[in-house]
């Protein structure tokens, strides 16, 4: 579960900005939103809205960061264009960190980042109570290169704690590399939050971008008969015409042909080298493909689409005969059979992009007035149908503004103290909560 994300100098963020899924004290209604940790709950659902260049997608974009740069062992070549351009004076570092909960245990990473290295990097086993936050570890990096790495004091002694602190100081580590994976690769069981950390970044918390594709998905539906019938029938009742799905499985070599052989060399040669079992390629012919390793062999598998008409049996359909909105859905399924099922964090950016409003609509509705959903939606949009008290607590709808100085700053509908009877879409297209375009008087624009 995520609870917190924190963000400073970094794209459109100047000043540290928080987003949290923290329930208001005050808020008593859909309690059924709310999962119990350690101590506190957090909230079940989020939308963020905001006027294009707001910052809402940065925030994603902020997130996804933290979670490639755990992931990849690397910070982004580009880091310097990615700090906020709009800073008086000299830069405080670009600061980025996650508050989550996994295991039972409540923790916090964080990284500050200063002149293309890591200056400090932490993780912190994090309470409620006061002064009882715990170190598992900090890093830190001096502007010549050194790193120092820190342990609880109960630790400190251990022979074989000082041992892999030499060995990860002097040998393993450099400026723009990150200890955490690291770190957890270790498998000591006194380093186990460092573990629960990396499995949180890897396995719990998905990012979904408006034209990012599932992994694996033709190879879920054929190789997992409840999702396959789980994924039919959501598509059945949007009404978009799909009786049934199926997939074709095609050895790599055949599916390219003699005529693209080298690209089927390539795929190949991609796959022995990738750790992963499956990879999504796009072709030559700009179609996505799922390729996977199956024993010695490599295989195409694809989704076929299968809808009633006035023939007597069911018509195929390939991918790039579906519209854009019924491929985007498909591509929400997944997410939504692990939120019902699973604790993963789902974060999905420009959640409409593509899809009815109407359909978007049954679909939040659906998992919001769910009792017994496990994960975590927190999306960006638009779309003001979906401004609803009927769906959202006031704490799980928040806005997106720029500030006179260009810094986006994060706000909850919360704060607005609202009765659960007004109508939020229209005081928000009202511009009552703000984060909204501002529109000139177009009466004055020269037109021509």
């Amino acid at each position: 579960m995520l609870i917190r994300f924190v963000v400073r100098n970094f794209l459109s963020f100047g000043k540290e900005t928080e987003f949290n899924m923290l329930p208001s004290p005050r808020y008593t209604r859909m309690n059924h939103h709310k999962y119990e940790l350690p101590q506190f709950s957090v909230l079940k659902l989020a939308s963020l809205y905001g006027a294009n260049a707001a910052g809402k997608s940065n925030l994603i974009k902020s997130i996804g960061y933290l979670h490639d740069i755990v992931q990849d062992e690397a910070l982004p070549i580009n880091l310097a264009e990615l700090e906020f351009r709009f800073k008086d004076g000299e830069s405080e570092g670009v600061l980025l960190g996650a508050e989550f909960s996994i295991n039972q245990v409540n923790l916090c990473y964080a990284i500050e980042i200063l002149d293309n290295r890591i200056s400090t990097e932490e993780l912190i086993k994090t309470s409620v109570k006061p002064n009882e936050d715990s170190l598992v570890f900090r890093r830190t990096t001096s502007a010549e290169g050194r790193t120092q790495l820190e342990f609880p004091i109960s630790l400190s002694g251990n022979e074989r704690t000082k041992l892999l602190k030499e060995v990860i100081e002097v040998n393993l580590s450099t400026p723009e590399k990150p200890v955490l994976k690291l770190l957890g690769k270790l498998r000591e069981e006194k380093f186990a939050e460092i573990g629960y950390a990396v499995d949180w970044f890897e396995n719990k918390l998905q990012l979904i971008s408006p034209s990012g594709k599932p992994l694996g998905l033709a190879q879920r539906i054929d190789s997992d008969a409840g999702f396959k019938s789980y994924a039919q029938n959501i598509l059945s009742s949007f009404n978009v015409g799909i009786k049934a799905l199926k997939v074709k499985k095609t050895p790599v070599m055949d599916f390219f042909g003699e005529e693209n052989k080298d690209e089927g060399l390539a795929v190949i040669k991609t796959l022995k080298e990738s750790k992963d079992q499956i990879i999504i390629w796009k072709t030559s012919r700009g179609e996505f493909i799922d390729i996977m390793k199956e024993q010695d062999n490599f295989y195409v598998k694809q989704i076929r689409f299968l809808h009633d008409g006035s023939q007597e049996d069911p018509v195929e359909f390939k991918m790039d005969e579906e519209s854009d909105g019924t491929i985007r859905l498909l591509d929400f399924i997944p997410a939504f059979k692990d939120l019902i099922n699973t604790d993963k964090v789902f974060i999905i950016d420009e959640i409409e992009r593509s899809v009815h409003p109407l359909l978007i609509k049954e679909l939040v509705r659906k998992y919001s007035e769910d009792s017994n959903t496990k994960g975590q939606l927190i999306f960006t949009t638009h779309e003001s149908n979906l401004l609803d008290q009927d769906i959202f607590r006031q704490d799980e709808i928040w806005f997106a503004e720029k500030t006179p100085s260009g810094s986006t700053e994060l706000y909850s509908l919360s704060d607005f103290k609202e009765h659960n009877t007004i109508d939020i879409r229209k005081g928000y297209l009202n511009g009552r909560y703000g984060s909204i375009p501002f529109l000139g008087n177009l009466t004055d624009l020269n037109w021509h």
